[in-house]
């Protein structure tokens, strides 16, 4: 006997089914008496037998438990009332049960409807849609949230799709003036491998600069051989935080080639699996560390600085998060990224990806002494022969020790901070700088004024012109002479 295939329902109500079958089995095939089965199975004799008359007439299907045809109404019970039960249970302010019971008691009774118990009316209120209570109660943002049909995308590759978001940690570091503050935690993730390509940490707000410089983290070579993620992402998906919608971030992405989307506005969905990243970054790594702050606690004293603190979080990140096997994709991201063997797209050059992808500060001009920039002055000796000029600088704001000068769109040198970098440039070597850069200038004129002499001498009227050997006669000699010479 085939048992699974007298039943068209679900796994549950089949395997419902079984279970009853094999309580009266011993019944319908070896002869042993309702009775004894009841007594053994503690189950009431009628029931066994209503099972055995069901079985018979349809089989397995019979075995099903029939749910009742006025399930959720209530006998004797007016539908006014009971619409009345579910409208004060749908309005706002909120009503517990029992207020609702006692006002729909009076209205009962101004009505002459029967007086419904407290447990009717509880019955009633929770038999609601779940989803209608949190659209009258809540607001169709929280509808949507909970109860709105979603699409799951998976990336089949990897750099396929790539997430990129913020979170505020719940942590107290030390800042640069040495007082507790919480850092801002930013972070870029391949969908299809839950592989981390590129963080930030810092106590500012996120910006676009933040967000430029975690992408180029993550799309260049890292340093450290533990993390081998990088590439050129496909699919660049991120909500419409300002630090994403951009017009630097639109321009980044039409030069290399992404295609930027964003999630619906006002409603974040989709990026769960870095947000699941966030939470285990929370669940697993911050409640071990000096000055967690779970929400709702009085701030913890901060003990680390942000540079301890970001040791401590990529030691964690390479060595567990992107090591650890995770349930969804079968292997560690790591693993998960690297196993298809493919070659990720790259840049040309690192150059080229600074150039698209740091912030362009203002202009600044060039004085005789460097540059100047956030109260810091920056010096090369290629700077000597472009004094008076305007450029445009690039920096990173995790290293200010140097800073990118472009002439013209065109990449021109590093200017130096002694005071960040601990570099000198030397007097000798300025006066050098200078003396050639003057030289240089002094040739160009004089290379302009022989140019002039020819060509006003070529255009002169033949009369006018100076005897080829009087013009090449060289000049006195300047020399003092004495007066018997």
């Amino acid at each position: 006997m085939e048992l699974s295939q007298d039943i068209g329902a679900s796994e549950s109500e089949r395997t419902q089914a079984l279970e009853r079958f094999y309580v009266i089995r011993p019944f319908l095939e070896d002869g042993v008496p309702l009775a004894q089965i009841a007594r053994e199975r503690a189950i009431p004799r009628r029931t066994l037998t209503r099972w055995v008359k069901q079985y018979r007439e349809t089989g397995l299907n019979g075995l099903i438990r029939q749910e009742r045809a006025d399930k959720g109404e209530r006998r004797n019970m007016p539908s006014d009332l009971k619409s009345l039960i579910e409208g004060l249970a749908l309005s706002k302010p909120r009503r517990s049960a029992a207020a609702i019971h006692r006002q729909v008691t009076r209205v009962a009774k101004e009505q002459g409807w029967p007086v419904p118990s407290y447990s009717q009316v509880s019955a009633i209120i929770d038999v609601l849609d779940p989803g209608l209570v949190v659209l009258a109660h809540e607001g169709s943002k929280a509808y949507r949230e909970q109860f709105d049909l979603l699409y799951r995308f998976e990336a089949k590759a990897p750099n396929q799709l790539w997430q990129a978001d913020h979170t505020f940690l719940p942590v107290f570091l030390l800042n640069e003036r040495g007082k507790p503050d919480r850092p801002w935690l930013s972070a870029i993730l391949d969908d299809h491998s839950r592989a981390i390509a590129g963080y930030f940490l810092g106590f500012q707000a996120p910006t676009a600069l933040q967000t430029a410089l975690t992408l180029r983290q993550a799309i260049w070579r890292k340093d450290d051989p533990r993390w081998y993620v990088c590439g050129i992402p496909r699919v660049f998906y991120t909500d419409h935080g300002s630090d994403f919608t951009s017009r630097h971030m639109e321009q980044v992405a039409a030069d290399l080639k992404i295609e930027l989307v964003f999630s619906e506005v006002g409603f974040p969905r989709g990026r769960g699996k870095i947000e699941r990243f966030f939470q285990t970054v929370e669940q697993m790594l911050l409640p071990e560390l000096p000055g967690y702050t779970p929400e709702g606690q009085p701030p913890a004293p901060a003990q680390w600085s942000l540079p301890a603190f970001e040791e401590v979080f990529r030691t964690w990140l390479l060595d567990e998060y992107l090591q650890r096997s995770q349930k969804e994709i079968g292997a560690a991201p790591q693993a998960c990224w690297e196993a298809s063997g493919f070659l990720p797209q790259m840049p040309d050059s690192l150059e080229k990806l600074d150039l698209l992808l740091l912030q362009v500060a203002k202009g600044r001009r060039v004085h005789q002494d460097g540059i100047y920039f956030e109260g810091k002055r920056y010096l090369d000796l290629t700077l000597a022969a472009y004094v008076g000029e305007d450029v445009t600088i690039r920096f990173d704001p995790r290293d200010m020790a140097e800073i990118r000068v472009f002439y013209h769109d065109a990449f021109l040198c590093r200017a130096i901070c002694a005071e960040l970098a601990g570099q000198t440039i030397s007097l000798k070597e300025i006066q050098v700088a200078r003396t050639t850069q003057r030289k240089t200038l002094r040739e160009t004129l004089t290379d302009r004024k022989l140019v002039v002499e020819r060509y006003l001498a070529v255009h002169r009227p033949p009369e006018t012109r100076e005897p080829a050997s009087e013009a090449s006669t060289p000049p006195p000699p300047r020399l003092k002479r004495y007066l018997n010479e």
